[in-house]
């Protein structure tokens, strides 16, 4: 009988392991079934996207009159000239480029590169790229899950984690810092970047490398693979250089990131850069643009980017009507449709007169500007009304701010003062009317000489010289002091058609002598 029990028990192992491979067999056509699926929707996805890829619409005007070369850029010498020093070099330094939108910073930086990598004794090599950050829409979580300029861990809790997951290892992730190794990062508003972001920033730039963490890395744990311990004990490479463009002022940026940086600034087009991007982006749409239509375009557009846009649209409409030719009325449809202001070419006045003086200044896009300024003297107690001028300023920051009476109300008192104890006028005599036509705000000290001179004008009833464009801060005890930006001020006034311009003599340079010598005996002889 116990035989038989054994014989019974054999049969039924035997029986059970033929009925499991048997089960077996059965489940492997499935998972090739399954399998085979996979495989057609992958095909029928690379399908879709070839078919996606295929389609295109006709290139926008703004890509077609994209600059290939530094020699296409209109206007920016000296901006591209400082930054083909600051990159083109056998020691490239990060860059800040400041300046108005619209006005090349982003085709400069595409250019830099392939500019770089010709110069001699460069490190960059043939293969070296640029990856381009957008500071305004760089996704960030301050828990470090994911963070595509700098780089994030994939811990084994997240979703999609893999078979490293299962096995509880870490995944780090490269960010545009290593992806950008050997070649140039490039972050356009990188004054929007979050603060956290830019102090990390500042860390990869000085250790040229950017160091992970996660709670789930063990570093005495054989099963983690090397190069998972490679990364998190010595960190990915991340030696690039830094191109990072800004619309705000260089103020506006950490000390501890523009001292790290040089600083290049790209100016306003000017009227002249203007009209030659609107001929060249007629041209490259097909279409033709007269002389005076593109003066039109130049007059009412205030960078590069609106010339573009307001050539394509009024082309559109030359288009609709069945023309190759833009005409004026194209052009003006275009702007009263989209609401632009003229913005007129400042010129010299025609003649001289009283209390008027032409002064020098500093436009929102860092170009110089011609301020015209008006000054009245009328009998009376001594009082003063000023227009024009920024009547209370605020400094500070980081929570600690401080009103104060403006640079510029400052400098009336000190020019009245100079008028009185220097000059000795009888200012008591009289009020003051000061106005800068256009209703331009006012501020800072470099309007003194123009405001003593205006008012002695408006005093002694003897007109200016309308030749004559001036700037300079003007001290209580009758001292000129040297004010910024003297080269672009001394630009406006050349393209106004100035003869002569008044600066301090401590912003005096002998390239200014050199500069209006050769200005001089060419333009006016």
């Amino acid at each position: 009988m116990a035989g038989y029990g054994f014989q019974m028990i054999f049969l039924i192992m035997g029986f059970l392991f033929i009925l499991a491979m048997l089960l077996g067999r059965r489940e492997k056509p499935q998972k090739t079934k399954a399998s085979e699926y996979d495989v057609r929707h992958a095909e029928k996805e690379v399908c879709r996207l070839e078919k996606l890829r295929s389609i295109h619409l006709n290139m926008p005007l703004a890509e077609k009159t994209r600059p290939k070369d530094f020699s296409e850029m209109v206007g920016q010498e000296e901006g591209i000239m400082a930054l083909e020093a600051a990159l083109c070099g056998p020691n490239p330094q990060h860059v800040i480029v400041y300046g108005p939108p619209g006005v090349g910073k982003t085709a400069a930086a595409r250019l830099a590169l392939e500019r770089a990598k010709q110069s001699s004794g460069t490190p960059f090599q043939g293969d070296a790229k640029m990856i381009e950050v957008d500071g305004a829409t760089s996704r960030f979580d301050e828990r470090g899950i994911a963070d595509p300029l700098l780089g994030s861990v994939h811990d084994p809790i997240y979703q999609g984690a893999g078979s490293y997951g299962q096995a509880g290892i870490p995944q780090p992730k490269e960010g545009a810092v290593s992806k950008a190794h050997g070649g140039l990062l490039f972050i356009d508003e990188i004054g929007e970047l979050h603060p956290i972001q830019l102090n990390k920033l500042l860390k990869v730039l000085e250790d040229r490398k950017v160091m992970l963490e996660s709670s789930y890395y063990q570093p005495e744990n054989p099963q983690f693979p090397k190069h998972i311990h490679d990364i998190f004990q010595n960190g990915l490479p991340a030696d690039f250089r830094l191109i990072a463009a800004t619309t705000r002022s260089p103020d506006d940026l950490p000390p501890a990131l523009r001292s790290r940086c040089l600083e290049v600034f790209f100016r306003s087009l000017r009227p002249d850069e203007l009209h030659k991007i609107a001929g060249a982006s007629a041209l490259k749409a097909g279409f033709v643009l007269g002389a005076e239509e593109a003066g039109q375009v130049a007059e009412y557009a205030a960078n590069g980017r609106e010339v573009v846009n307001m050539v394509q649209l009024a082309a559109g409409i030359a288009q609709r009507a069945g023309r190759l030719r833009i005409e004026r009325k194209d052009l003006d449809w275009v702007i009263n449709q989209g609401r632009y202001c003229p913005h007129p070419p400042q010129r010299m006045p025609l003649q001289a007169k009283v209390g008027v003086v032409m002064g020098l200044g500093i436009g929102p896009g860092g170009e110089g500007s011609l301020l015209e300024l008006e000054a009245l003297a009328v009998p009376g107690q001594g009082g003063r009304v000023l227009t024009g001028l920024v009547d209370e300023e605020e400094l500070g920051g980081n929570g600690r701010k401080i009103r104060r009476r403006s640079m510029a109300m400052s400098s009336v008192d000190n020019v009245v003062t100079v008028l009185k104890s220097h000059c000795h006028l009888e200012v008591d005599r009289f009020d003051f009317h000061l106005n800068f036509p256009g209703g331009i705000p006012v501020d800072g000290p470099s309007a003194g000489i123009t405001m003593a001179a205006a008012l002695f004008s408006a005093i002694k009833k003897c007109p200016i010289d309308n030749e004559t464009a001036m700037t300079g801060e003007i001290s209580i005890l009758g001292r000129v002091l040297p004010v910024g930006g003297v080269s672009a001020k001394i630009g406006a006034a050349v393209r106004a058609g100035a003869k002569r311009v008044i600066i301090p003599k401590d912003n005096w340079q002998k390239a200014m002598g050199i500069w209006a010598l050769i200005f001089c005996r060419y333009q006016f002889r």
